[in-house]
């Protein structure tokens, strides 16, 4: 039977985990600790797979500032059950290189071990943050135009499904 986290211990990691202190953040993670942040390395360096309590220290104590300062974290709802926690949440930083507000939408699925967090799994809107830490939208047009007029009336078929 797994220990049920609670909701204090839950707003202990987020107060920790916002304001990027390393020290009360690292007190709280469990020394086999897996950080799985979804996103494109190449433009968000602090995405990826972080394994073990120095990886996930390091992340949030260097990889995460070297690209933006935290300025806000506003969890938007929270769910408990058994030793997880999911999370909704915005966050807002200020990029490094010049200064600009970037925002964007996370998700945290979280599960804990005796007592400490042992593992996150991230998923953010990653589109969203690579355009604004790009400072550009992202062309992702792939010079492949579909002809709409070929396609078969799937209405007229009886075969459209009301989503």
């Amino acid at each position: 039977m797994t220990d049920s986290v609670s909701r204090e211990l839950v707003e202990a990691f987020y107060a920790a985990y916002a304001s990027q202190d390393t020290e009360k953040l690292s007190a709280l993670l469990h020394d086999e600790v897996e950080w799985v942040i979804s996103g494109p390395i190449d433009v968000l360096p602090f995405c990826g797979r972080f394994r073990g309590k120095a990886a996930v220290i390091d992340l949030a104590g260097r990889v995460v500032p070297s690209v933006y300062r935290v300025v806000s974290f506003t969890r938007e709802s929270l769910v408990l059950d058994g030793d997880r926690a999911a999370t909704l949440n915005r966050m807002s930083g200020r990029r490094r290189d010049d200064g600009r507000i970037i925002s964007y939408r996370l998700a945290h699925f979280l599960r804990f071990r005796d007592g400490k967090m042992i593992e996150n799994v991230s998923l953010i809107d990653s589109f969203d943050a690579a355009e604004q830490i790009l400072g550009h939208p992202l062309d992702v047009h792939d010079g492949y135009d579909v002809d709409l007029t070929d396609l078969p009336d799937v209405a007229a078929a009886g075969s459209l499904v009301a989503l």
